[in-house]
């Protein structure tokens, strides 16, 4: 029997097989940012220990650092603890790291792809739930806790229980205004926020392979919101070209290689998943969430389902997530307000994600009642919107370009959504006081966002293109 692409990263990774228990699992990459290292930093002191292989890690802060000012020393004393350990801890251990005003900082999940530090046929972790986003060149990557942060920094393994495996195929043309943000919020409000539990989904068909590296990684990034360990997609010529010449990424005889043992990272024609799904992309439009899970959305043209609609043992869910939100049940999307805007977070901080935003509001006025917040995922990405002229169309139109981090995608900094607020977000999560205490979470793709920013309420992209 053939192995499926999950099969052959994983097996090539089991260091030993516990009898009837977990795999240990060597990993190749650890991804390490101010939050939930600290704590596993603490850990290796008391017992005496030294990381085992500093050059397999890579350091950034990300969650709580300000977006604008960041000459300036951070006002907020436990962010700042956080971000001065990080840098302590780092330099102790001989980690390298990727500091405020580094021109390679960012967050953790978009530096590490853009470096090259994310490779075929890997295994990531980081302490951060959105690892998942590396499994768009064909990678093992998936999040894991402070404890096991301290184990991967002590030993370079990891216990794990393998998962099983899933495998979505999306086959079709997308239409006009969709990205792959609609890809994955379609698929998880028809599968709902739990119907990955227990999985490791791969992503296959011609709408998947049609995406650039920037849309895989937004597909990847959100499979943990249906409640799957990990996603990933095989490497392919689009993986190898947005790969090629990066800092980390072999080179010369090294590179050709590595392709050439790349293009083997496939499923075989006859592996076994544990289960299949199939949609077609000529049934997603731009989608929206109205609920407080990323597993309560609708395209944009729909509307929020009635009551009778939902199964009885989600009703009571579904009541106070319309509660929360401030809906009502079986009403449209289309024309609900908005009072805030946000474009960035791991899931769609990136170039690509820039300039669909600017190019849909190039020549437009941002809504008075709304404000918006711009946010680049790092340096090299906003080094490369201001070399292109996004930061002056953003101006032009009433926007501004903050600098890199996490931002709103979970209020950690200064970036918080109001109480009672309603905020269109190109983020991953949108659960209650996600962007804020109170804060109302609308999850979208840039362009939706865009829409929502030209007309201050939701709005069908497509009305524009």
């Amino acid at each position: 029997m053939g192995k499926t692409l999950f099969d052959k990263v994983w097996d090539a990774h089991v260091v030993t097989q516990i009898p009837e228990g977990p795999s240990v699992l060597y990993i190749d990459r650890h991804l390490i940012h101010e939050v939930t290292s600290p704590q596993a930093f603490a850990g290796l002191e008391r017992r005496g220990l030294k990381v085992f292989r500093p050059d397999q890690t890579l350091a950034t802060p990300d969650h709580n650092v300000p977006t604008v000012n960041q000459h300036l020393t951070i006002h907020d004393v436990l962010s700042r603890t956080q971000v001065d350990k990080l840098t302590e801890n780092t330099r102790k251990h001989g980690i390298k790291l990727y500091g405020l005003n580094n021109p390679n900082q960012g967050i953790v999940h978009v530096i590490g792809p853009e470096m090259g530090f994310t490779q075929p046929g890997m295994t990531i972790v980081c302490g951060d739930s959105h690892t998942s986003t590396h499994g768009a060149f064909g990678c093992v990557a998936f999040g894991i806790g402070t404890s096991e942060v301290e184990m991967v920094l002590a030993t370079q393994c990891i216990m794990q229980p393998k998962p099983k495996k899933m495998r979505i195929t999306i086959n079709g043309a997308l239409g006009k205004g969709v990205t792959a943000k609609d890809i994955i919020l379609y698929i998880i409000s028809n599968i709902s926020a739990s119907g990955g539990t227990g999985y490791f989904i791969e992503y296959a068909g011609s709408a998947i392979r049609s995406l650039s590296m920037e849309g895989r990684m937004t597909v990847c990034n959100m499979s943990i919101e249906m409640g799957a360990r990990g996603g990933l997609i095989a490497p392919d010529e689009t993986t190898f070209s947005y790969l090629s010449g990066r800092e980390f990424a072999p080179k010369g005889a090294e590179w050709d290689n590595k392709v050439a043992a790349w293009k083997n990272l496939v499923s075989d024609p006859d592996a076994v998943f544990d289960l299949e799904l199939s949609y077609d992309a000529n049934n997603i439009e731009p989608m929206i969430t109205y609920g407080t899970n990323p597993g309560m959305g609708v395209g944009i043209t729909g509307r929020i389902p009635d009551i009778t609609e939902i199964p009885e043992s989600n009703r009571l869910t579904f009541e106070k997530a319309l509660n929360y939100m401030g809906y009502e049940k079986a009403t449209p999307m289309l024309g609900k307000p908005v009072d805030y805007v946000f474009v960035g977070s791991c899931t769609n901080g990136r170039i690509e994600d820039l300039r669909q935003f600017a190019a849909f509001v190039k020549g437009r006025k941002k809504a008075a009642n709304v404000t918006a917040w711009i946010v680049p995922g790092s340096k090299q990405v906003e080094k490369q919107a201001l070399a292109e002229g996004i930061d002056k169309v953003l101006a032009e139109s009433g926007f501004e370009l903050r600098q890199p981090g996490c931002s709103a995608c979970l209020a950690m900094n200064d970036d918080k959504i109001p109480e009672g607020k309603y905020a269109v977000s190109t983020s991953n999560r949108n659960f209650e006081g996600r962007q804020g205490p109170g804060a109302r979470t609308l999850l979208a793709s840039p362009l939706t966002a865009a829409a929502a920013a030209i007309t201050g309420k939701i709005t069908d992209p497509r009305d524009f293109l």
